[in-house]
């Protein structure tokens, strides 16, 4: 997490991937394969900015 970071809701995630749904998202999350959340006391998730480009980046194809 950086200082300028911003914490992202599902829907804000679900759309930086493209529209996957919250179903997929949620069935990576039982597998271990979503990027690390944040659990608010309310209960909801959020994911910092940086975790979801650094999950992304752990996804890069090598060329």
């Amino acid at each position: 997490m950086t200082r300028h970071d911003e914490l992202l809701t599902v829907p804000q995630v679900l759309k930086e991937l493209g529209g996957v749904s919250r179903r997929t998202f949620y069935r990576w999350r039982q597998l271990g394969r979503a990027p690390v959340c944040v659990q608010l006391p309310n209960l909801e998730l959020r994911v910092w900015r940086s975790d979801l480009m650094a999950w992304l980046d752990t996804r890069r194809e090598s060329r």
